[in-house]
């Protein structure tokens, strides 16, 4: 599967009647709310020993992907888009790679 098909199947499951700012505020939260899912789970892996549930990790994951895709269609990106203009940001902010002092002292966005 493509990005592109994955989009399309994302819209296929989305609710119409939302208004732009309804939308927008849906993939938002809902991107917020399940990266928090995927936090909490780490959370409990890390500091209160339970066993990294890697099948529900990835469930996760894969529901922020679907609020992420939902996000980029709204505003009119494809996640190809999406990536390439985040390959191109990482790559002007750390031309050789991850620098701490890069990140420390880095200036735009």
């Amino acid at each position: 599967m493509t990005f592109d098909e994955y989009q399309a199947d994302v819209l296929r499951t989305t609710r119409s009647e939302l208004s732009e700012k309804e939308a927008l505020c849906l993939a938002a939260l809902g991107a917020a709310g399940e990266a928090g899912e995927v936090a909490d789970l780490v959370k409990k892996f890390a500091f209160h020993d339970h066993p990294l549930d890697k099948a529900k990790f990835r469930k996760e994951l894969g529901d922020v992907l679907w609020y992420l895709s939902y996000g980029a269609a709204l505003v009119g990106s494809t996640l190809e888009e999406i990536a390439v203009l985040n390959v191109e940001k990482r790559k002007a902010r750390y031309p050789n790679g991850f620098d701490p002092a890069r990140s420390l002292n880095r200036e735009g966005a």
